[in-house]
C-alpha cells in the first residue's frame, strides 16, 4: 500500500503550514462541519490536553512538559526529551499486549491489518518514525505505551445508551429554560479514577465494533460477568431489540485521553442507542460490573465532568437528538 498522506508528506518537507480557517475552528462547534469525525489529522489543528497531564494515571510518572506551541510534529524542537514509560503490567505481556518493539521477531504492520489486530487507524495514516508509530495530533511529553497495550492506535468502542428523562405521569421533562427535554444516559464510575464515563471498553482482537458495544454494555452497565447462564441469556434477549434498532454514530476517531503517549493512543467509534418510549431500559435493572464501581441514569447538561473526552462525546448525542445542553443560548455553535 502507498505511504504517502498529506500529513506525512507535510513532515518529511517541513512544511509548517495548516489551512488557517479549519485551524481556528473550536473543537466544541468542529462537531457541526464533521458529524462522524472531530479529528482530521492534517488540516485541522487539534490540541490535546488530557494527553499532556502529570502524573501519569497509575504512577508517579511526570511527563516532559509540552508547551502548546511545540505539541505539533510540525513544529522542530531539537530539545525533546520525553520520558520513557510502559507499565509493568503491559511489559508483563497479557494477551492484549504487544510485545516491545526491540523484541525479536515482532515486525507489526502499522497502518495496516496485521492478523487479528487492527493497526489502521480512523484519522487515515500515521506517520512512523525509527520503528514507532508517532500519535498523529502530536506530542505528549511521554514515549512508549504508558497503560495502552498496542504501539500505534488502541481501538475501543463507547456505547451511548439514552432516554428521556420522565414525570410521574410518563411525560418528557423539559429543561425549564432551554425549553428542550431533557435527555438522560447511563453512566458508571470508574473504578480506576473514580470520574464518571461512558460505559465503553476495548476492541478485542477480531472482535467487531457492533459486539464490542453490546458486550461493553452488559458488562460494566449491567454486571454479565457476574450472572448465571439463564440470567444472562435474559438479559441478552431484551437488550437485542435495543442493539438491534437504528442506531447513531457520532463520532470515529482520536480521543484526548490521559493514558495517551506519544507511541500508543487510544481511538474510539461513539454509538448512541435511544429508547424512545423508556419501555426496554425500564425493564433492566442497572448493576455496576466490571470497572465500574457504580452505575446509574444521569441528567445530561453541559454541567456533566466527564472521563477523558466524554463530555464532548455526550454533547454530540444531544445536538443530534435535540434536547437540552445548555442555559446560555449564546453558548451554541453557530454556522
Amino acid at each position: 500500500m502507498s505511504t504517502s498522506s498529506p500529513l506525512r508528506d507535510f513532515l518529511l518537507t517541513g512544511t509548517n503550514s495548516f489551512t488557517k480557517a479549519s485551524s481556528n475552528l473550536s473543537a466544541s462547534c468542529w462537531s457541526r462541519l464533521h458529524p462522524v469525525n472531530m479529528f482530521n489529522s492534517y488540516n485541522v489543528k487539534f490540541h490535546h490536553s488530557k494527553a499532556l497531564t502529570s502524573p501519569y494515571p497509575g504512577s508517579h510518572i511526570e511527563r516532559s512538559q509540552v508547551p502548546e506551541d511545540k505539541v505539533g510534529w510540525l513544529t522542530e524542537w531539537k530539545d525533546y526529551n520525553p520520558v520513557e514509560y510502559t507499565a509493568k503490567s503491559v511489559l508483563a505481556r497479557p494477551s492484549w499486549a504487544d510485545p516491545q518493539i526491540s523484541d525479536e521477531g515482532f515486525s507489526p504492520k502499522f497502518n495496516e491489518r496485521d492478523g487479528e489486530v487492527e493497526r489502521k487507524s480512523l484519522n487515515g495514516l500515521y506517520v512512523v518514525k525509527n520503528g514507532r508509530p508517532c500519535n498523529p495530533v502530536g506530542r505528549t511529553g511521554l514515549t512508549g505505551r504508558g497503560l495502552l497495550g498496542r504501539w500505534g492506535p488502541n481501538h475501543a468502542a463507547d456505547p451511548v445508551v439514552t432516554r428521556w428523562k420522565r414525570d410521574g405521569s410518563g411525560s418528557k421533562v423539559a429543561h425549564p429554560v432551554s425549553g428542550k427535554n431533557i435527555l438522560q444516559f447511563v453512566a458508571i464510575k470508574r473504578r480506576d479514577c473514580g470520574e464518571w464515563a461512558i460505559p465503553g471498553g476495548m476492541v478485542d482482537p477480531g472482535e467487531k465494533i457492533t459486539a464490542t458495544l453490546k458486550r461493553e454494555f452488559e458488562e460494566e452497565a449491567l454486571n454479565s460477568l457476574q450472572k448465571s447462564p439463564e440470567e444472562k441469556a435474559k438479559l441478552e434477549k431484551q437488550l437485542q431489540k435495543l442493539f438491534s434498532q437504528e442506531h447513531l454514530v457520532v463520532y470515529r476517531g482520536y480521543v484526548d485521553d490521559p493514558r495517551n503517549t506519544d507511541n500508543a493512543w487510544i481511538e474510539t467509534e461513539v454509538v448512541n442507542y435511544h429508547d424512545e418510549t423508556g419501555e426496554t431500559m425500564d425493564n433492566l435493572p442497572l448493576e455496576a460490573g466490571d470497572d465500574a464501581g457504580v452505575v446509574k441514569w444521569v441528567d445530561i447538561s453541559e454541567k456533566l465532568e466527564l472521563y477523558a473526552s466524554h463530555s464532548y462525546f455526550i454533547k454530540l448525542v444531544t445536538e443530534k437528538q435535540g434536547a437540552h445542553w445548555s442555559e446560555d443560548a449564546d453558548s451554541e455553535c453557530h454556522e
